[in-house]
């Protein structure tokens, strides 16, 4: 009776389905795949790229689809067809944006759009341009700004710490540009914050050097990436959810470790 409930659980290997043309499922295969890879690019959830390219698989009709999605890789399987890639994402962002659209793509799909019309709406999609560099040191120094706000900061603190914020974004985002060695990106960026802040409030008319500082970090604090390891954990997802941890943890490390030298200094 055991060893019964056993073969139960043994994966079935179907023979190769050929009712569906060889081009067709190649299509999906890659539309499936551009959309799990933009997700990931963009800091999706990868319960959420997994679900994502199986069902647009599934709607395309395409049965048995596997897939397997690490912080860092997707392996993608059409089991029937013979067809197996790998693919290893090196470069990672926060853009919900990106994710809200390759969601409504994946709606778009399951209400019946044609498989030549998503391929074209995904090279359209991966050749749009993404946020220019000079709003993005914008919204960094207006984060400084409504935070510090928040924290019920004085009205003289309000220029250094847009600047700060502002400056943070500028540097983290020039030097990600030169090399891809994170960490060192938001060590050297809080570092400078806290040089301005120490030099606003000795030498002008700051007030409260400690405000000025938090409220300046706070664009480069990985909340979208805590929040995403505790949703991954809380899914069941643990080597994705540790490794998500790991890396906000390091990041915050670093954020403080850039504040803490010039304390140290000082």
């Amino acid at each position: 009776m055991a060893g019964d409930d056993m073969l139960n659980d043994i994966e079935i290997i179907e023979e190769p389905n050929d009712n569906l043309k060889e081009d067709y499922v190649r299509d999906v295969f890659f539309v499936a795949i551009n959309c799990g890879k933009l997700l990931l690019e963009s800091g999706a959830e990868t319960y959420r790229i997994e679900d994502t390219m199986m069902r647009i698989s599934n709607t395309y009709g395409i049965s048995n689809p596997q897939v397997f999605v690490t912080p860092t890789v997707i392996i993608f399987s059409m089991n029937e067809h013979s067809l197996t890639q790998t693919v290893r994402i090196e470069d990672r962002a926060n853009d919900l944006g990106m994710v809200n659209v390759i969601n409504n793509l994946s709606r778009d799909i399951a209400r019946g759009m044609p498989i030549k019309s998503a391929i074209k709406k995904i090279e359209k999609i991966h050749d749009a341009s993404v946020f220019p560099f000079w709003l993005m040191v914008l919204c960094g120094g207006m984060t400084a700004f409504m935070f510090l706000l928040l924290f019920s900061g004085s009205i003289a603190d309000l220029p250094a710490a847009t600047f700060g914020g502002a400056l943070g974004v500028f540097i983290m985002e020039s030097i990600l540009r030169f090399t891809r060695v994170k960490f060192f990106t938001e060590f050297f960026a809080s570092f400078f914050i806290a040089v301005t802040s120490f030099f606003y409030v000795q030498y002008g008319p700051g007030l409260n050097m400690d405000l000025i500082i938090i409220a300046a970090v706070m664009p480069l604090v990985p909340g979208v990436l805590i929040t995403n390891a505790i949703r991954e954990m809380i899914r069941g997802h643990l080597l994705a959810g540790v490794m998500k941890g790991t890396e906000a943890m390091l990041t915050a490390f670093a954020i403080g470790a850039g504040v803490a030298l010039i304390f140290m200094l000082i």
